[in-house]
């Protein structure tokens, strides 16, 4: 089975986190902050990923640093539960409509982090969160996993329509990026033989 566990802990925040690639899109999420919860519980269900996630974080300050923490763990978790990516489609997209907004995300598993972000969000909070702060989370797991990623906002006027969109989007992409091509189950899929 892919799996992983990553346990990290600074000054600012306190993370447990596991992650099942091959999953039912079941887990518990606890960061602490209530709209990414609502984001990290969509996109493990969205992706069919099983996914725990408990974060003890300084938000008495704000919510960045759990933001951008947990979004460092999950890309770990990714990194290490696809090991040497032996088998991965690499590549995945996915354009996800959520009512009025419409979201296209893709990856390429390449070991080399990018991130092409553009992301409209007409408002500067959802609640108490700071729609910022999605961008922060999608750096962080970017560099953590070594991946490529774009998202591109294509249509939207609600903020919270859109963020979800792009979480579901992300979700989806991941999933089809991460599954086993059972054609190359035994190959790494560059032709440099290695995903670096």
């Amino acid at each position: 089975m892919r799996k992983s566990e990553i346990k990290r802990k600074t000054t600012e925040t306190d993370i447990s986190l596991t992650l099942e690639l091959d999953g039912t899109g079941k887990g518990t999420i606890d960061t602490g902050v209530g709209f990414l919860d609502h984001m990290l519980t969509l996109f493990a269900r969205h992706g069919r990923f099983d996914l725990d996630v408990l974060c003890r974080g300084d938000v008495h300050v704000d919510f960045h640093h759990t933001v951008e923490d947990v979004g460092i763990c999950l890309g770990r978790a990714f990194a290490q539960a696809l090991g040497d990516m032996r088998g991965i489609a690499r590549y995945a997209d996915t354009t996800l409509p959520m009512d009025e907004a419409l979201v296209l995300t893709a990856v390429d598993i390449s070991g080399r982090a990018y991130l092409g972000f553009e992301l409209p969000i007409p408002t500067e909070k959802v609640g108490d969160f700071d729609t910022e702060l999605v961008r922060e989370f999608m750096a962080a797991f970017v560099r953590c996993a070594g991946i490529t990623l774009h998202v591109r906002g294509l249509a939207g006027d609600n903020s919270h329509h859109i963020i979800e969109a792009a979480f579901k989007s992300l979700a989806r992409t991941m999933a089809g990026a991460v599954k086993i091509n059972e054609s190359f189950r035994d190959d790494i899929p560059s032709t440099k033989g290695c995903l670096l």
